[in-house]
């Protein structure tokens, strides 16, 4: 339904997670008999959840042991991994600095070279272990790196931007990334993103995305909403994707999955992703927080350290326990940040979903009050949902 804003300006409505619930039908099912299983490229997995390609979330550690559980995580191509062949003390210096200090410092910590030598070796060392080696660049990073990402042994590239889309304009002398040509050339799945737009998310399906990314400014520790203006509530982007999504599929029959990017910090809202529609989720700052990731309990996006106009920040999150407790249990926590497996499994049992299809169909209300309804001693004491 359009709103005016005034004489000259018409609006949509836009809802973001915090503001919507998930109804129970008319059938339960036990935790135990819920499938989560989803399929990204030619990649199976157990878990719906990817760990965010930030160098505070995933290094080469981190993707091995996500990988093990069942999950998965991306690594930053453009990132400290592959500036530095010893990431430690650059690590040490940003989680040491003072707030004051910590833009300059990025800025200069990432001026530092891409070295192509460590692409190679991040994505070596993960494959030697048994992981799943996902990575992320930029549209000019991929273009750059593609190649040799993924003739080191890549499994899947994601191409993410604060926006992308297949239709650039750019000055006459820069070449943009032809998204199309690019996914038909690489030898590995690709996904694009972000958007949240309906007609953006059918585009790049056309152009041969192996899944498509939605969210612009939701993030943790992302700033993009403030600096630019621009992103739309998370509930309403993924709603209006997956619907690209569905037409694409009866068009075509060919099914690209949506991965929700981005604002998500507990099970509930994971769940609410994919009720609305997702396939599965992407998350960052829940990751940031496990021992062993390698922000030393802080967190910044991947705009942070932009040399003219940064559009991330970091924020302490803190370390709140291993990543098998906050990926499968057991909880050591009660407001919702550990077992985000369990969190999900629970909630279908609940709704009688007994897969993620069956899940993306349950009914949504509009519920703002949902977080806040009867929880005033929480809120008073700081436990639970009142954290």
């Amino acid at each position: 339904m359009e709103i005016q804003l005034g004489r000259g300006k018409l609006a949509r409505r836009a809802y973001g997670i915090d503001e919507i619930a998930l109804v129970p039908g008319n059938r339960t099912l036990d935790p135990s008999l819920a499938d989560t299983k989803w399929k990204i490229g030619n990649i199976e997995r157990e878990i719906p959840i990817i760990a965010s390609a930030m160098d505070g979330v995933v290094d080469v550690k981190m993707a091995v042991r996500l990988s093990q559980l069942g999950a998965l995580g991306v690594i930053n191509l453009e990132g400290i991994q592959t500036r530095y062949a010893d990431p430690e003390p650059i690590l040490d210096r940003i989680a040491s600095v003072g707030k004051d200090e910590f833009v300059s410092l990025m800025q200069e910590l990432y001026a530092e070279p891409i070295k192509p030598e460590l692409i190679e070796k991040r994505i070596q060392e993960i494959k030697q272990q048994g992981g799943i080696a996902a990575v992320s660049a930029t549209p000019a990073g991929a273009s750059k790196y593609g190649e040799v990402a993924a003739s080191s042994g890549a499994d899947l590239f994601f191409i993410q931007a604060t926006v992308v889309s297949t239709d650039h304009l750019s000055p006459e002398s820069v070449t943009p990334l032809n998204l199309g040509e690019f996914c038909r050339s690489m030898p590995i799945p690709v996904a694009l993103g972000n958007c949240v737009t309906y007609e953006v998310t059918l585009e790049l399906m056309k152009a041969g995305a192996a899944a498509v990314l939605v969210g612009i400014g939701p993030g943790a520790a992302c700033t993009s909403r403030g600096v630019l203006g621009v992103g739309v509530p998370q509930a309403t982007a993924i709603a209006d994707c997956t619907a690209a999504r569905d037409d694409y599929y009866q068009e075509t029959g060919k099914y690209i999955p949506i991965i929700a990017d981005g604002g998500l910090i507990t099970g509930g809202d994971i769940c609410k992703c994919i009720a609305c529609g997702a396939d599965g989720v992407m998350i960052g700052s829940p990751f940031a927080r496990a021992a062993e990731a390698p922000g030393r309990g802080y967190h910044w996006g991947m705009a942070t350290p932009s040399p003219v106009l940064p559009r991330g920040t970091r924020i302490r999150v803190g370390t709140t326990g291993t990543l098998e407790q906050i990926l499968t249990g057991p909880a050591g926590l009660d407001d919702g940040t550990h077992n985000l497996l369990g969190a999900l499994k629970t909630s279908m049992g609940t709704l009688g979903a007994k897969n993620i299809k069956e899940m993306q169909q349950v009914e949504v209300v509009i519920a703002p009050s949902l977080l806040t309804e009867g929880k005033v001693y929480q809120k008073a004491q700081q436990l639970g949902m009142g954290k």
